[in-house]
């Protein structure tokens, strides 16, 4: 059933390039050169991306730069399309923790490559890098939390907009200073916070620099939950816990309901639901199913 199902699909080749993995927003076309940004970035080393893949298809991807308030450089961000790819390709993965090393999520890009990409030329070049990557990372078939502590500063809150929630601790804030710096987010961060939060406390927010406490973003709609704990390894902990609520289950359920809203939040409706259709295609009459309907059948 599932094959003729996807046989007949009608999806656009829209559809098609937005849900396959590795596919990017910018390319030649648009004036993008990414071997030549990649260049550039590998000029300012510092810092790491790692990632830990736990046989329960839960991912932790810690932003590691602790000297420097866990800021990207641009040997991170290199690192963090590498990490990406390696997920887009995890096909035992149903959700991901995204975390800063020692109590700080990220205070944002690091000013020695801010300084040294001064140009607009520059600057637009690495706007297309990171909105490529981020992209990506939102596309990934697994259930994001950003959990934060301590900071997340530019940069830093535009990487959490990119997960599906996110999760802080007391004492942590949240700050989009872009305009303090003379620009506005280049990350993706202020259309995604538009989608999270609406277009009128998106610019509050944006243009008032607020800071975000843990009460206001919850009050907000920023985040879901503020954490008991304020310690690493146990706020951590919690960080997992809340996620089992919507990882339990079936890989290829979890990975198809990821994908279809994500479908629903780019595509138009028609292209949405094309996609629900042919996402149930590979589930109906399979493992998953036919064991629900004997369980049930049971009773």
């Amino acid at each position: 059933m599932a094959g003729s199902l996807l046989k007949t699909s009608s999806m656009s080749l829209r559809t098609k390039l937005l849900h396959q993995m590795g596919v990017s927003l910018y390319n030649t076309s648009h004036g993008f050169h990414e071997e030549e940004v990649k260049k550039k970035l590998q000029e300012f080393p510092g810092g790491s991306i790692d990632l830990q893949k736990k046989d329960d298809g839960i991912g932790i991807l810690t932003l590691n730069n602790p000297s420097k308030k866990n800021a990207f450089s641009g040997a991170m961000m290199l690192q963090l399309l590498e990490k990406v790819i390696e997920l887009e390709n995890w096909t035992e993965g149903k959700g991901l923790i995204v975390r800063g090393a020692k109590n700080t999520f990220s205070s944002g890009s690091d000013l020695n490559a801010v300084k040294a990409l001064g140009n607009p030329e520059d600057g637009v070049a690495l706007c297309m890098f990171m909105q490529n990557t981020l992209t990506r990372f939102m596309r990934l078939p697994l259930i994001s939390v950003a959990l934060i502590q301590g900071w997340a500063l530019g940069g830093g809150a535009e990487f959490l907009t990119a997960c599906d929630f996110r999760l802080m601790t007391r004492e942590s804030e949240i700050r989009f200073v872009h305009k303090e710096m003379g620009i506005i987010p280049s990350w993706g961060g202020a259309t995604r916070l538009v989608n999270i939060i609406g277009s009128r406390q998106a610019l509050k927010v944006l243009s008032g620099a607020l800071k975000l406490d843990s009460q206001k973003a919850l009050n907000l709609g920023m985040v879901e939950a503020v954490l008991e704990s304020s310690d690493e390894t146990e706020c951590l902990e919690e960080a997992q816990e809340w996620l089992k609520q919507f990882t339990n289950g079936p890989l290829e359920v979890i990975r198809a309901l990821k994908k279809c809203v994500s479908a629903s939040k780019e595509l138009g409706l028609e292209e949405s639901l094309q996609t629900e259709r042919d996402l149930l295609g590979t589930l109906w009459g399979g493992p998953a199913n036919l064991e629900a309907i004997a369980r049930k059948g049971k009773r």
